[in-house]
């Protein structure tokens, strides 16, 4: 599977002009069968998202699923959404077919306020397309592994981020962890530019289960990577290597 990794600076709190934008990366035609945008990037993490949050079914959802017929290709990244008078930061899975699986983020950023406005999501996501089971992850879940923690149900996590410039080193040592811990590919897409509060450098970045970078994005620039995944890779090396076996067992009681 082809996999594209959308590294992009947000107008703020613009969902119609974020739009406009990014219907520009279509513009070759296409040729990933998954295009993966950051966290919140209709907008940017507006963590007070009652003037920008978009009413459910977003306009945004909208244009991922015409985005991802026009292209046959599948389309990826988290919305700031209400519905029925709560706020969520729900990451959107957009098949080509025009199927739409989402997952709402359950670690909210309580050091950002995030958690005075937004609900958090209380079900783990797995989606299957193209062969590969996907894990749904936004931004600050990367700082919980036991939430990530790999049950044998999936074979790529993807976060989508909006991480601040001062703790980039964090953000790319701990998609390492994930990919190493979870024997599983790791999609890390971060945003870059300014929002009035942070400055973002990216660290954009698709791991193979070993840690080592497919590709990556540079620093502080909008730019985008493609790379492949290889399941057969996978499952030989898991065979080879069955460290998911001898994992400690526990259920999550919430």
């Amino acid at each position: 599977m082809k996999i594209t990794l959308l590294q992009r600076d947000i107008v703020w709190a613009d969902p119609e002009a974020n739009r406009r934008r990014n219907d520009l990366l279509f513009a070759d035609g296409g040729g990933s069968d998954l295009y993966v945008f950051p966290e919140m990037f209709s907008t940017g993490f507006c963590t007070q998202p009652e003037a920008s949050a978009e009413e459910e079914p977003s306009a945004t959802l909208g244009w991922m699923k015409e985005k991802a017929a026009q292209y046959h290709c599948a389309l990826a990244g988290s919305i700031a959404v209400r519905e029925r008078e709560r706020y969520f930061n729900r990451f959107y899975f957009v098949f080509p077919d025009g199927r739409c699986e989402h997952y709402d983020k359950k670690h909210l950023f309580t050091f950002g306020g995030e958690h005075r406005h937004f609900t958090p999501g209380e079900e783990r996501v797995v989606v299957s397309y193209a062969g590969v089971r996907i894990l749904l992850q936004i931004c600050y879940d990367l700082r919980f592994p036991v939430w990530s923690r790999n049950r044998g149900d999936y074979d790529m996590i993807v976060y989508v981020a909006s991480w601040p410039k001062p703790r980039t080193a964090a953000w790319k040592q701990l998609l390492r962890a994930r990919a190493i811990e979870n024997q599983c590919y790791v999609a890390g897409v971060n945003r870059c530019g300014c929002d009035p509060c942070n400055e973002y450098e990216g660290g954009t970045v698709l791991l193979d289960p070993y840690g080592n970078a497919l590709g990556e994005c540079p620093d502080g620039t909008e730019s985008r990577i493609s790379a492949q995944i290889d399941m057969d890779e996978l499952r030989a090396f898991r065979e080879k290597f069955p460290v998911l076996e001898d994992a400690d067992r526990f259920v999550l009681t919430r």
